[in-house]
């Protein structure tokens, strides 16, 4: 029993070892063209309000708890939800943007776990579409080291974003 104990505690020290030797900074990133002018592109990412047509976090929690700031859209426009373990609960605040190109957002969560992001999305006109990138970049502790060691943080997040960008289309794109 006790070899086993002492077994245990090895693979629980070397878990933390590897863990804390994980990089603390990480980038998410995503990219996408789509057949719309940036103009319509931005149009849906800078207001809060019309995300539920294409956010791929909508559908996961319909009965999730919505709140839109006064104003839904541009500089200091917020959206706070509470849902599900599927989308846990926060707040996204938009803190700057350049017109048809740009839009910045703080990423709160506070649940499952607490953690503070930075959201990018960047427009970019090529011919008649508009190549869209949506990324998200942050800083882990220890305890989001350990949990990337356990799951895809990138596969997860940037599937949601593809997705994302499919409903995007969706809803700019002309037929």
């Amino acid at each position: 029993m006790r070899k086993i104990i002492l077994a245990l505690l090895v693979v629980i020290a070397v878990f933390c070892v590897v863990a804390a030797l994980q990089p603390a900074d990480f980038r998410i990133s995503r990219s996408a063209t789509i057949a719309a002018p940036p103009s319509a592109v931005y149009d849906q990412i800078v207001n809060f309000q019309k995300w539920s047509a294409w956010s791929p976090w909508t559908k996961l929690d319909p009965n999730a708890k919505n709140t839109l700031s006064e104003p839904a859209s541009g500089v200091g426009a917020s959206f706070a939800w509470s849902g599900n373990n599927q989308v846990g609960e926060g707040r996204m605040t938009i803190t700057d943007t350049k017109l048809n190109e740009r839009v910045l957002m703080n990423l709160e969560f506070t649940k499952p776990f607490a953690a503070t992001n930075n959201t990018e999305f960047t427009l970019k006109p090529e011919g008649n579409q508009t190549v869209i990138t949506w990324s998200m970049a942050g800083h882990n502790n220890f305890v989001g080291k350990a949990m990337c060691l356990i799951m895809n943080s990138d596969k997860m997040v940037g599937t949601k974003y593809e997705e994302g960008f499919a409903n995007l289309k969706k809803v700019v794109e002309k037929p």
